[in-house]
């Protein structure tokens, strides 16, 4: 499929939201993330001739919104995400953060339009995955299915570990939950398991845990006092991970 018959998710003029070519996922470094390691020579052929297209995003811009028709999933290449519910008193419900190496754009499979909006945390750029070729590919190439199948079900158990945390721990597990599972996310993507840069405001991260600016930042500095983190502005350097797993 060319990049220029890639219907647009959310039309508008600005060049930055343009689908660009790019490298194939034979050749991208970060093809581990994204595919099953036991795809054939063959069947990258395959993917590469569908994946050909990618998108950025300034930091601030949505890549869709909710309401939206659902025709492709995204591969996030670069930088990072934050999915939003709005609610209908205009209140913002952060629903999860994407970084690079992990999909956007399954909420959209069941009901044909996406249910939420995503936004960039800062400049970054997808791979835009045409839903329909996948599906054709999956019935075919079964390595792939099975990862799609993976990718569900990891949703699935995302949402309900989002639930366990927000109805059954205190601020101070939710918080260091939240750092953990960031820490786990970027050790598999080959980066610090000990020291990151947080994309999202505080505010941000207590929208997504159902918790007040103030309470994120009292537990931040508590865990500071408590030397299990050293936190210098958005760098979070997790100094005892194993105090802050017995949290």
């Amino acid at each position: 499929m060319r990049a220029a018959t890639v219907v647009p998710i959310h039309p508008v003029a600005r060049a930055d939201k343009t689908p660009q070519r790019t490298s194939r996922c034979s050749t991208c470094a970060m093809r581990a993330l994204c595919m099953p390691a036991e795809l054939s020579a063959a069947e990258l052929a395959r993917l590469d001739a569908i994946i050909c297209a990618t998108r950025s995003v300034k930091r601030g811009d949505t890549l869709y919104r909710a309401g939206d028709a659902f025709h492709s999933i995204y591969a996030v290449r670069a930088g990072s995400f934050k999915t939003v519910v709005m609610h209908r008193d205009g209140r913002e419900h952060v629903t999860g953060f994407q970084i690079p190496g992990e999909a956007l754009g399954l909420d959209g499979v069941g009901a044909g339009q996406h249910s939420c909006d995503a936004i960039a945390l800062e400049d970054s750029a997808v791979c835009i995955i045409p839903f329909a070729q996948l599906e054709v590919i999956c019935r075919e190439v079964k390595p792939m299915q099975h990862h799609i199948y993976q990718m569900m079900s990891s949703e699935i158990v995302r949402e309900s570990s989002q639930m366990m945390l927000l109805g059954t721990m205190s601020a101070e597990q939710r918080v260091a939950t939240f750092l953990l599972n960031l820490s786990r996310r970027f050790k598999a993507r080959g980066f610090s398991a000990a020291e990151f840069h947080l994309r999202m405001t505080r505010e941000e991260i207590g929208c997504y845990l159902g918790m007040k600016l103030e309470t994120v930042s009292r537990m931040f500095s508590k865990f500071q006092r408590e030397r299990l983190v050293h936190a210098n502005g958005k760098t979070i350097r997790i100094v005892d991970p194993e105090g802050l797993a017995r949290v």
